[in-house]
């Protein structure tokens, strides 16, 4: 008893957390044990998130205790957490974009020279932290200058600076490039090894067998199995999960594509950055065809979809649907014409973050029948049709009459989904349709992108998840500096082909367009 005591770091018992009618967290048991990296996995709104909230004090649980080092820990708010040497890396970083690497670190600390900043003592100390970690630090680089990655080092180095000797992170992979996801469990494990816990939450089966030493999952609130990574299958921690068996690779059927439905040709764009300028982009989809971009984020996809879609101005080239030009046509416009948008960046341009589900399902076709009539929405129509979506889409809600900044990513992602595919679109433009789902949702998400390919939609999917692209598209085009450095068929594509062309290593693929604008953009 004394020797588990010891072994486990951490122990949380009964825990219980309420919201409205729902218990997010329902007598959950979890142990975490000294130097180990443990897994949290769950389904979109199966309580992980909530958890771990209650770890680092930002709710406090209905029941239930906490024992950090054997001894009941009182955690009030994230200031007790920190004392109590838990930090938490959140999904979206905590971190000041104008200020520099040094002035995040030290930010909220109390200074043995104040009122003024020993900068100099926290940089000796910061680099003494990074050599110890193996982890990449430039004290001077402004917040807003680094990759993600470097920010999410930043993350870390934060939280160790302040004593955590239990990290929690939140979907720790869901920003990252493949290179970076390497440098971050490279230095998730070094932690481990000098006797830091590590806690991830994840919906992802691969990263979990891959770092993890344990892991636990939740499913509907409760904890339902915990086991030692190495003595379980992807398998069997997805039928965990979801309750059921699950399908990881969905049955595509062959379909002989129809007439050009969405044609972009010779496409210049300014990007946020040089690598991201398109330059005279062109290629075509076809109906009932979907077509995949892949490409490390910040090579132009970002820039392409948000023009075809009306969000970002066309310097120059042209983009027609069904014959029609619809290039820097008003976004609302170009929805009417039945081309429907997945954004990227869910919170601040795939929803209203202050309006409730029901507004947020309608935002295509509020000033149209069925919707309104005569400028009057039928709100009782949009509510029971929002409620057919939720159950359709299984979209967990505390309390129905939650606003979207209240959801969690993966419940956000569905809303949007259920809105835009349920516009039965022509062309449906879709960036990681996928990201922050669980695998039951993503297998629920394939299969309804591929019956809108069945009825003859024209779709073109971003993601950077190479087995997603592979096993959803018919044709993929691979961007790497502003231009498509080729297209291949499927059944010509490969993880190592996609590779070499995300890296500029062109070979014999097609190449529909790729070249330069007429004018040259500036950084």
């Amino acid at each position: 008893m004394v020797e588990q005591a010891v072994q486990n770091i951490l122990e949380m018992r009964g825990i219980t957390k309420i919201f409205g009618d729902v218990k997010a967290n329902d007598g959950i048991d979890l142990s975490v044990r000294r130097g180990e990296i443990h897994g949290l996995l769950g389904e979109n709104g199966a309580g992980k998130t909530t958890l771990m909230n209650i770890l680092y004090g930002l709710y406090k649980p209905n029941a239930g205790v906490i024992f950090i080092d054997g001894k009941e820990a009182a955690i009030e708010d994230s200031l007790a957490a920190i004392r109590h040497g838990v930090g938490m890396i959140h999904q979206h970083f905590m971190l000041v974009p104008a200020f520099t690497v040094l002035e995040n670190i030290v930010l909220g600390l109390r200074s043995s020279r104040e009122p003024f900043l020993d900068l100099k003592k926290a940089r000796n100390e910061v680099a003494q932290l990074a050599k110890r970690h193996v982890l990449t630090v430039y004290p001077d680089a402004l917040i807003s200058d680094l990759s993600t990655g470097l920010k999410q080092q930043v993350e870390i180095i934060k939280m160790l600076y302040r004593g955590a000797n239990i990290l929690i992170l939140d979907e720790p992979t869901g920003v990252l490039t493949p290179s970076e996801m390497v440098e971050l469990f490279g230095t998730l494990k070094s932690l481990a090894r000098q006797g830091k816990s590590v806690i991830i939450i994840s919906h992802k089966l691969e990263e979990i067998m891959e770092v993890t030493d344990r892991v636990s999952v939740l499913r509907r609130g409760r904890m339902v199995a915990a086991f030692n990574t190495c003595e379980t299958t992807p398998a069997e921690l997805a039928r965990q999960m979801v309750g059921r068996e699950v399908v990881f690779r969905v049955e595509k059927k062959a379909r002989e594509p129809g007439d050009v439905m969405l044609e972009v040709r010779d496409l210049c764009v300014r990007g946020m950055r040089k690598a991201s300028t398109l330059k005279s982009i062109s290629f075509s989809v076809r109906e009932g065809e979907i077509f995949g971009i892949a490409g490390v984020d910040g090579n132009g996809q970002t820039e392409l979809m948000e023009a075809l879609a009306g969000l970002r101005r066309v310097e120059s080239g042209d983009v027609f649907l069904d014959g029609e030009s619809i290039a820097n046509l008003n976004p609302g416009v170009i929805a009417k014409k039945k081309l429907a948008f997945v954004p990227e960046d869910r919170k601040e341009m795939g929803v209203v973050r202050g309006f409730g589900i029901d507004r947020n399902m309608i935002l295509r076709n509020v000033d149209a029948p069925p919707v309104s009539r005569h400028g009057v929405i039928d709100n009782q129509y949009v509510r029971r049709e929002t409620d057919r979506m939720i159950g359709e889409y299984d979209v967990r809600l505390s309390y129905r009459k939650t606003t979207a900044d209240q959801l969690s990513g993966g419940n956000l992602q569905k809303i949007i989904l259920a809105r835009e595919l349920g516009s039965v679109p022509k062309v449906l433009l879709a960036m990681h349709p996928t990201r922050g789902l669980d695998v039951g949702a993503i297998e629920f998400i394939h299969g309804k992108i591929l019956k809108a390919r069945e009825r003859g939609a024209a779709i073109v999917i971003v993601s950077t998840e190479l087995e997603e692209i592979l096993m959803l598209s018919d044709r993929i085009a691979v961007f790497f500096d502003g231009n498509i450095s080729g297209i291949l068929d499927q059944k010509d594509a490969s993880v190592e082909a996609l590779g070499r062309l995300m890296a500029g290593i062109t070979g014999e693929a097609e190449q529909e367009g790729g070249g330069r604008c007429a004018k040259d953009h500036e950084d």
